[in-house]
């Protein structure tokens, strides 16, 4: 049975109650918290502020007369795990990471918006949930509604598998980490992921997956492309703009299209 806990109690880590988040559903996870304002302003210019706790930041929008909540997660599943915990205690239904990631297929470019229906558990939050032959797989229905808002946004975007890392450099097999040197079982790994039909590495999504799907709640991963790892490991800044507009088109687009198929909105 599903904790429960009293509507004005504050939960530790995210610093928000029942009572605060007013009804909302949805919550758009993006990992920065210095990306939440600017998000929930995108979907609400109204947004309002509710709290900052540890890497914690959230706002509560209003979308077509829907609650939204935008609540940063930090980097990695730990702290992703901490938070779908106590967002889910609080009434959320409806997870959907927002964020960056490394696209390695060469059809992919600069700025293109992913969407995961799948992610490779490249890390170990997960495993405390599920074992690993549990899949880490996003729900349909969210995801499709995504797809759906970036066809109608006309935003360029891809939809299959990502490989969701513990580490930004090793993991990832980047070679411009301080050592200079990649552990065995990484040397190769990013032709490996290629050949195997992996569009891109990130740090969250098979965590959300696993989690939500465990507890019986669904969600979506959208993410950009800031770095076309076939050319560079480098993050390119001018990306990262362009990124940030393809997945606030997005994620309207997608946000409507789910709750115009609930009968939320008309």
């Amino acid at each position: 049975m599903p904790k429960q806990v009293p509507n004005d109690e504050v939960l530790y880590h995210i610093g928000l109650s029942k009572d605060m988040i007013e009804g909302a559903e949805y919550v758009l996870l993006p990992g920065d918290p210095y990306r939440v304002e600017g998000l929930a302003k995108s979907i609400d210019p109204n947004a309002k502020h509710l709290n900052n706790n540890r890497e914690y930041i959230s706002y509560l929008c209003d979308f077509h007369g829907q609650k939204v909540l935008v609540c940063s997660t930090g980097m990695g599943c730990p702290s992703v795990g901490i938070g779908v915990e106590e967002l889910a205690t609080i009434g959320l239904k409806y997870f959907i990471r927002v964020g960056t990631s490394g696209g390695i297929q060469s059809y992919t470019n600069l700025a293109d918006v992913i969407i995961s229906k799948a992610a490779v558990r490249l890390e170990g939050t997960s495993s405390h949930y599920a074992p690993m032959e549990y899949p880490a797989v996003a729900s349909f229905e969210l995801t499709n509604a995504f797809k759906k808002g970036a066809e109608k946004a006309q935003v360029p975007h891809h939809v299959g598998i990502t490989a969701s890392s513990d580490t930004f450099w090793p993991g990832q097999e980047r070679h411009d980490n301080y050592s200079g040197y990649l552990l065995r079982r990484f040397q190769g790994s990013m032709a490996e992921w290629k050949a195997l039909n992996v569009l891109n590495f990130e740090m969250e999504a098979s965590g959300l997956f696993v989690i939500c799907s465990a507890f019986g709640l669904e969600a979506a991963a959208v993410c950009a492309i800031i770095a076309k790892r076939e050319d560079s490991e480098e993050v390119d800044m001018d990306a990262k703009r362009r990124a940030r507009e393809n997945w606030e088109k997005v994620v309207k687009e997608g946000l409507y299209v789910h709750m115009q198929e609930r009968g939320l909105v008309s």
